[in-house]
């Protein structure tokens, strides 16, 4: 018998087939490690973050949040300084600016802020992924959306008696709200300008510039008031001029210190029709944003319109709106925190890291139980000291008596 020689063809032997019985062991290799790492970022979703990892969380989001609420509270303070004015010029000054204000947070403002927060999440992802390009594309994009928003809105506020009759208002307040609002027109454009600014510096962790620039703007408010509403007795236009001029100061501060400092030049873009390209991942964002914030907004705002129908209006509508403004001053903190979270969890999932995002979102609920409980027990302490301390001038003591007592 022969023995044969063993063929070059043989299945068993040949290279191919032992080349793909090594890239079957490399490929069966690799699913194991994939499946092991997917093992682990399955664990590193679910569990829970440890002590220290809640420490770091909470210093990291306090580094966003804090001046996010010295910037809230020197807003505010700008709001209750207005509010104190108003109070000085008298009930139906106060009522009208107040029913003012309402129907301008309900028709205006709300759209303003709910359409520009639609940029946070693409901004803090960009910036997490150094997309620092696209970073500076959705800024234009949300600036052109805003100023486009505001066009309508204005004529809308130009015809707000009109409205505001047909919702059976008074004539007298309705007559003084359509005053202030008409002078508070052009600070809806400012808007449109100063909130896309705002996320812009703040998605990539650039707070504490933000609330120097409004303290300085709130400084100078006060004065500005005493000028106009003192001085030049303009009256409620005075004061309306007076909100939208800080407002101006507070945008062309910001503006300065983005220029001057080079933050805008890595995510600089030259406006081109790139801005009127790829408006549907903003569009999706922004709209059911802004419908959310409107919601919450205009719950407090329909309850000022619905004063106006009571039998006293001057004194319900000018009670309603220090109640307001005093419900503005605790939602600061909650509303400080959102902001910190949301650039958190935005920059960690931008940087491919969704274990961190989680951690970020669970920390956040603790620390919004524990704001929730001192909301609760500062406005329950405090009820009665604050109804005094919302005397404002004489003239109004009798309609705060009437409503508080």
């Amino acid at each position: 018998m022969c023995n044969p020689k063993p063929s070059s063809s043989s299945p068993l032997l040949s290279p191919n087939r032992t080349n793909f019985i090594e890239t079957s062991n490399k490929t069966i290799d690799d699913l194991h490690c994939s499946d092991v790492f997917v093992e682990d970022d399955d664990k590193e979703l679910r569990r829970w973050p440890t002590l220290s990892e809640a420490v770091r969380e909470i210093k990291a989001i306090g580094k966003i949040s804090g001046p996010s609420t010295m910037t809230g509270l020197l807003l505010y303070s700008r709001a209750m300084i207005s509010m104190l004015f108003l109070g000085y010029l008298g009930e139906l000054e106060l009522a009208g600016g107040s029913l003012s204000i309402g129907f301008a947070n309900i028709t205006g403002y709300s759209v303003i802020s709910g359409l520009a927060m639609g940029m946070e999440p693409i901004c803090g992802q960009a910036y997490g992924a150094k997309q620092m390009k696209l970073l500076g594309l959705t800024l234009q994009r949300t600036v052109l959306l805003l100023l486009s928003t505001s066009l309508p809105i204005s004529l809308m506020w130009f015809n707000m008696k009109r409205v505001l009759l047909w919702f059976g208002q008074d004539e007298e307040i309705s007559s003084v709200a359509h005053t202030f609002i008409l002078f508070s027109t052009p600070d809806l454009f400012f808007l449109s300008l100063l909130h896309p600014l705002r996320i812009y510096l703040r998605t990539q962790n650039i707070t504490l510039p933000v609330t120097y620039c409004s303290a300085i703007s709130v400084l100078l408010h006060i004065p500005l008031n005493f000028l106009l509403v003192v001085k030049f007795q303009m009256g409620i236009s005075g004061v309306a001029i007076a909100m939208v001029w800080t407002n101006l100061n507070l945008f062309i501060l910001l503006f300065s210190f983005t220029y001057f400092s080079n933050v805008y030049k890595d995510s600089w873009v030259c406006p081109s029709f790139d801005c009127l390209r790829g408006w549907s991942s903003l569009l999706a964002l922004a709209i059911p944003t802004c419908i959310s914030v409107c919601l919450e907004w205009w719950w407090y705002e329909f309850m000022i319109m619905l004063c106006g129908l009571l039998a006293n209006p001057k004194a319900t509508i000018s009670s309603m709106g220090i109640l307001i403004q005093t419900t503005s001053l605790v939602y600061v903190f909650p509303s400080s925190l959102s902001l910190g979270v949301s650039t958190r969890v935005g920059n960690e999932l931008g940087a491919n890291r969704p274990s961190r995002a989680r951690i970020s979102m669970i920390v956040s609920l603790g620390c919004s139980v524990a704001l929730g409980l001192l909301a609760m027990l500062f406005t329950t302490l405090m009820r009665h000291q604050w109804g005094d301390s919302s005397l404002m001038t004489p003239r109004y003591s009798s309609s705060r008596r009437l409503h508080c007592r």
